[in-house]
């Protein structure tokens, strides 16, 4: 019955391309929690010339090379993938990319990992009177403005990497409002905020030469609008072989935490969902405004545009992948070969067996700058005293704890100002091992965690259900779509905080908190020699 459903059209494919893997996933259009195929491509960052980008080839022979491995689960089904009903894009969210004109881009990618727009940040926050985080577009736009930077003289437009991609793909220069969110303050009406638009237009005359910002940014869409359909150059870019026909009905782009949102049915006012891969970051969604400006949370809104709280820390399983890949290794080297899951599952089960202080141990997982850790830069480090307990399952206990540790101090910020959360999801793979991260994050947050079937490739399948909510025009909302329609009887699993888990990690944390003079110091006295990328796994 799939193969009959892929080869009629009936399917709708979701992409995202993520800080290690890009993904595809390909749903039933009318039935989006059945998966018919998957594809994926592992990529990595690089550090070049102290910017963390990713080159331009790689985006799109990433994309084609995610599509081709989805094909090759649809022909092992015995079917052919000619016609999509809908299509969606997402993608990391933040970060600048900049065009001229003819649409070249100017400088490589700048990712959301780039902390180097500490000035125009703080200038911005100030201007507009919110906090502008180090990795949204307008800083980074702002910081190149303020270095004078030769190819500020020729920007035509900026985007999004999500946004960009949508633009190859359809020939039409729009962003969901979530992703949105992310390049420029969004105000109540579901657009860029007018008053603060028209204040950085004042602040930046000479340099917008006439202009406003909007002229540079995309259009903002919420989630069912339609933003365009499959071009043939679009079709072509995706699928070089030319089986692939134009005309799919395109949802809005939209970022990985939006994405995050929409897999974990955490989209109405009182939810929130933990999103754990490179970076990790928490979604708020709020009943109120906050009451003060911290420059630890960011204000950005769901896929609809409902204000959300959100906490963002740009390091998060990267380091725990590369300890996984450390007893890989070990393991191979003994004759003992084993797959990454299983290395995950034996390392993970071992943490249950660690104290739940995590004995002494301290984990920091900054393999780059950490705003709400107050870190320009990172270094990863495991640190004890002597009378520490120096085991195995402390030590990975400690790791984990290590994830959670920075988006518990956001998390502690929204507590003291009065947000309550009925329910907290969670996805990314460091959840497949069940009952491990989850429990531990539980503690972490002191509030119950729940876990679904999606947990592990939520965003691709999370777009997917975006692209499938445009394709229905069921005139209804996107929380009541998803309520209704896709998660309707979905298994999930709900694990609440273990008192004992919950005292040990407050342990944790405070001893966490005095580390950071530690890991400042290392970034001081240990500088960087010339790496040129990251070593980041697929957590």
């Amino acid at each position: 019955m799939s193969a009959a459903l892929i080869s009629s059209g009936g399917a709708v494919l979701g992409i995202e391309l993520g800080s290690t893997r890009i993904k595809a996933c390909l749903v039933d259009a009318k039935n989006p929690t059945t998966v018919l195929a998957v594809g994926s491509h592992e990529w990595e960052n690089a550090l070049e010339g102290g910017v963390w980008t990713y080159a331009e080839d790689a985006i799109w022979s990433g994309l084609q090379a995610a599509y081709a491995d989805l094909v090759a689960d649809v022909r092992r089904q015995g079917a052919e993938l000619t016609d999509l009903a809908g299509i969606g894009v997402s993608a990391m969210m933040h970060g600048y990319l900049a065009f001229d004109a003819d649409g070249t881009l100017l400088v490589p990618f700048r990712t959301w990992r780039n902390t180097s727009t500490g000035a125009a940040a703080a200038e911005l926050t100030d201007l507009l009177g919110v906090n502008i985080p180090l990795r949204w577009s307008i800083a980074h736009l702002h910081q190149a403005v303020l270095d004078d930077e030769a190819h500020v003289a020729s920007i035509a437009k900026i985007n999004t990497l999500a946004g960009w991609v949508h633009e190859k793909l359809t020939g039409r220069f729009a962003l969901g409002v979530g992703d949105a969110s992310g390049m420029f303050p969004i105000d109540t009406a579901g657009g860029y905020d007018r008053d603060r638009v028209a204040a950085y237009d004042a602040h930046a005359a000479d340099f917008l030469a006439g202009r406003s910002l909007t002229d540079l940014l995309p259009e903002v869409l919420p989630a069912g609008a339609d933003a365009g359909t499959l071009t043939p150059d679009g079709a072509t870019l995706l699928d070089p072989t030319g089986t692939l026909r134009p005309g799919a009905l395109a949802a809005p782009a939209e970022g990985d935490a939006g994405t995050g949102m929409v897999a974990t049915n955490a989209v109405s006012p009182r939810t929130g969902n933990v999103s754990a891969g490179t970076s990790i970051f928490a979604m708020v969604v709020l009943e109120r405004p906050l009451e003060r400006v911290h420059t630890e949370i960011d204000l950005v809104t769901t896929p609809s545009g409902d204000p959300v709280a959100m906490v963002h820390c740009n390091n998060g399983a990267s380091e725990l992948a590369s300890f996984a890949g450390l007893f890989a290794r070990f393991a191979a080297a003994s004759g003992q070969s084993l797959s990454t899951d299983a290395v995950y599952e034996t390392l993970l089960r071992e943490a249950l067996e660690g104290r739940a202080d995590a004995g002494g141990v301290l984990a920091y997982n900054h393999l780059s700058g950490e705003p709400i850790a107050g870190l320009d830069e990172g270094r990863p480090l495991v640190v004890r005293t002597p009378d520490a307990d120096f085991s195995l399952a402390n030590v990975m206990r400690a790791q984990v704890y290590g994830v959670f540790a920075t988006l518990a101090i956001g998390m502690q910020t929204l507590a003291e100002e009065g947000v309550e959360l009925d329910e907290m999801f969670a996805h990314g793979g460091v959840f497949r091992t069940a009952g491990v991260a989850q429990r531990f994050l539980a503690g972490a947050l002191n509030a119950p965690v729940t876990v679904g079937d999606t947990a592990a490739e939520g965003g691709a399948w999370g777009m997917a259900v975006l692209a499938t909510f445009a394709a229905a025009q069921r005139g209804t909302d996107l929380s009541s779509y998803l309520t209704d329609h896709v998660f309707a009887g979905a298994a999930s699993a709900t694990v609440n905080p273990d008192p004992a888990d919950v005292a040990g990690f407050t342990d944790y944390l405070a001893r966490y908190r005095d580390g950071l003079a530690v890991e400042s110091a290392a970034v001081t006295a240990l500088p960087l020699r010339g790496i040129h990328s990251s070593n980041e796994g697929t957590a």
